[in-house]
């Protein structure tokens, strides 16, 4: 069990009860693909906070984040790009500077060390770990010529069990703590790549108990989640086509 110095949970709770109900007037924009988990983990947030902004649609199979105008703005031609007023790529990135300018004193990004540490662990351990094994077979074959391998479902199979240990070894009702921080968001994010082509999730109780606490504790914020993984659930059944796409990295897939 974690120290009870991470979870004083009444004052939490009013925390993010008052961090929920502020809005901000910036003139933001945010450049993000409606399916893309690492867009909708910054736009969950942008709710979260009732942050105002401008949404703008990438059109990912038009090739939009491909072009030199894009990459102005993003080098790495990668989804999302915030503008408040300077670009920032990397939506860990976004995430940590939208709580650090804007709900500095949230317990969604706490101040205390150690709590912080373990929200920036589990924000590197998606970024480098766990998502990965998801998008490579869960994304890629719907959008490229990859094909799903019992190596590919090995290596979800491991980050699942991972995330399982950490939450084990956690006790705590969500990623990070008893409450929402932002490593929530794209670990709920990765998962829903997973739902969105039926794989299961029954083997890690933990790991299944937190994603569905997330929906029903966060119904706003999951149906932004939920709206892109409708997409995704759309393009597993009707692949597009991105053979104009001719991306320096993937193979593009060959339809019938």
């Amino acid at each position: 069990m974690m120290q009870n110095v991470y979870f004083k949970s009444v004052c939490v709770e009013k925390s993010l009860v008052k961090h929920r109900f502020v809005t901000f007037a910036a003139n933001m924009k945010l450049y993000a693909v409606s399916d893309g988990p690492p867009s909708l983990a910054v736009r969950m947030l942008l709710k979260a906070l009732n942050i105002e902004y401008e949404l703008k649609n990438v059109d990912y199979c038009a090739g939009e984040h491909m072009t030199e105008e894009y990459a102005k703005m993003n080098p790495q031609k990668e989804i999302p790009v915030l503008d408040d007023g300077f670009y920032l790529s990397e939506s860990n990135a976004i995430l940590q500077y939208l709580m650090d300018k804007y709900a500095p004193e949230s317990p969604m990004y706490p101040k205390d060390a150690v709590a912080r540490a373990l929200v920036n662990h589990r924000l590197c351990f998606n970024l480098a770990y766990f998502y990965p094994s998801i998008s490579a077979y869960a994304m890629a074959p719907i959008f490229f010529d990859y094909e799903r391998t019992p190596y590919g479902k090995m290596k979800v199979n491991m980050s699942l069990k991972t995330f399982e240990t950490y939450l084990d070894k956690t006790e705590t009702k969500y990623a990070a703590a008893n409450h929402l921080t932002i490593a929530d968001f794209p670990l709920v994010t990765s998962v829903m790549c997973l739902e969105a082509i039926k794989f299961p999730l029954d083997e890690y109780p933990r790991v299944k108990s937190w994603y569905e606490n997330f929906k029903r504790e966060n119904g706003s914020l999951w149906t932004i989640a939920e709206a892109g993984m409708k997409e995704i659930e759309h393009f597993e059944k009707n692949p597009p086509d991105l053979t104009h796409l001719n991306h320096p990295l993937h193979p593009a897939k060959k339809l019938k």
